[in-house]
């Protein structure tokens, strides 16, 4: 992928068997190249912000890991209380890259399934993250709270693949590539034409590679404990809408969640646009993260 020549595709080798997929920006981290990770949704890697990384690469010493389960990030089988795919556990994992790397602290953004891990990154790890940005997500535990029809509808994914397993596994493996399209062209995005045919291929490779095991041994399966673990932010956040702020008030969900803190919370609203904010809209994306961590 030309737009990644200034990376290195690297993996960090883990404790327990782990190994991370990342691309890492050629140089070190320095004070007017501050660190910036980028983390990735469902059901993508980190080739979603290649768009974005183009336009911050020269601001930003930028590190783009695949999350456990994703990419070519390790798969280990799911634990039977699926914790070894919490959002808490792939949260420590982008902390060991950032350790593997000598970074302290860093700037932080994440879209969907990436966006909560960041969220529950802060939580965890709130000295070692300067600024976050979180991408057309709400709170996990306000979204459950507030489950009805709408909802059931547009997030089907997330009580199908909670189911025990083999049920989801079996019932998506036989059409894994029509799956994958239907969620890269759904929620919201009107098709794939969003997507670079390059990115596209990569996105089916990855998808196809997890064979039986898919993406419903991920957090997803965890959902209830998630949301029981879900706290409030402590840090300065920014969110970005696309699909979530149809179904919710996600500013006013991250200001009431922050609000005891007196955490500082901003909300922008993309227009024009679904779900898949990084590359339905990369030069929008690349020009607010860029003015939102400076500011």
């Amino acid at each position: 992928m030309n737009s990644f020549e200034n990376f290195q595709l690297r993996q960090f080798n883990l404790p327990q068997g782990i190994h991370i997929n990342a691309r890492v920006a050629s140089g070190t981290p320095s004070t007017s190249r501050p660190p910036l990770f980028l983390l990735h949704g469902f059901p993508q890697s980190h080739v979603c912000w290649r768009r974005v990384a183009q336009q911050l690469q020269q601001q930003y010493f930028l590190v783009l890991p695949d999350l456990r389960g994703y990419g070519d990030s390790a798969q280990p089988l799911g634990a039977d209380d699926h914790s070894n795919y919490s959002k808490r556990e792939m949260a420590a994992d982008v902390i060991a890259v950032a350790d593997a790397l000598g970074i302290a602290d860093f700037f932080l953004a994440g879209h969907d399934r990436g966006g909560r891990v960041a969220h529950r990154l802060a939580l965890d790890h709130p000295q070692r993250v300067r600024k976050l940005c979180v991408l057309d997500i709400a709170p996990t535990l306000a979204m459950h709270e507030a489950t009805g029809p709408d909802f059931a509808q547009a997030y089907y994914h997330w009580f199908h693949l909670a189911q025990p397993c083999p049920l989801p596994e079996l019932m998506i493996a036989g059409c894994l590539r029509q799956y994958l399209h239907a969620k890269l062209g759904g929620w919201g995005a009107g098709g794939l034409g969003h997507i670079a045919a390059e990115d596209l291929a990569e996105y089916e490779r990855s998808f196809m590679r997890q064979g039986k095991h898919l993406y419903a041994k991920d957090g997803l399966k965890g959902a209830g404990q998630e949301s029981r673990e879900a706290g409030e932010p402590r840090l300065k956040q920014q969110q970005k809408q696309g699909e979530a702020s149809w179904l919710f008030d996600a500013e006013g969900l991250w200001r009431a969640a922050a609000a005891d803190d007196g955490v500082a919370v901003r909300g922008v609203v993309v227009p024009g646009v679904g779900h898949f904010i990084p590359e339905e809209a990369p030069e929008f994306t690349a020009n607010l993260l860029r003015e939102f961590f400076a500011s």
